[in-house]
């Protein structure tokens, strides 16, 4: 079951004296946080009055928040997003939704495990999977055969030394 809202950044601090928070986004960049008019907090929703981008971060006003003692108060909050307002390009997938899935090797039908983590360095996102053995399995083209969220499964093609002993 997919769940409606998902984890998007946190408020690390305040910026300036007028309410501004500083958020550090957790999704693929600061600019998908920007393009949402509400954000959730501790359950409950948030207008947001203006966001911009600074340093990779994401600075915004937030209704209801209008000093500098309301943004404190929010420092440390986990901030999410509904996902019922996000259209993803074809072959994207939330994180969230990767995780658990049971990873098959397309070629033998051997089940591997499933996705336990999702390293998202510069180039491309790496799935680690955890099952009998543990594989690092770069997310392109050439290693991923079929993902299927809907069917809870992901296909890939491995080569040698992509497994790591745990």
């Amino acid at each position: 079951m997919k769940n409606q809202f998902l984890e998007a950044g946190q408020i690390v601090n305040t910026h300036g004296i007028q309410g501004e928070v500083k958020i550090v986004p957790w999704c693929d960049s600061p600019e998908f946080l920007c393009q949402f008019d509400v954000l959730y907090v501790d359950e409950k929703p948030i207008q947001i009055r203006s966001t911009r981008i600074h340093k990779g971060n994401v600075l915004a006003f937030l209704e209801g928040v209008n000093d500098v003692n309301a943004a404190m108060a929010l420092k440390g909050k986990t901030v999410f997003i509904d996902r019922t307002g996000v259209e993803l390009p074809d072959g994207r997938h939330f994180i969230a939704d990767l995780m658990g899935l049971e990873v098959i090797d397309a070629d033998t039908g051997e089940k591997l495990g499933v996705v336990a983590d999702v390293l998202t360095p510069p180039a491309h996102e790496v799935y680690v999977v955890k099952g009998e053995h543990e594989y690092m399995i770069p997310a392109v083209d050439e290693f991923l055969a079929e993902t299927n969220v809907e069917g809870g499964y992901l296909k890939v093609r491995l080569i040698e030394g992509m497994r790591t002993d745990v």
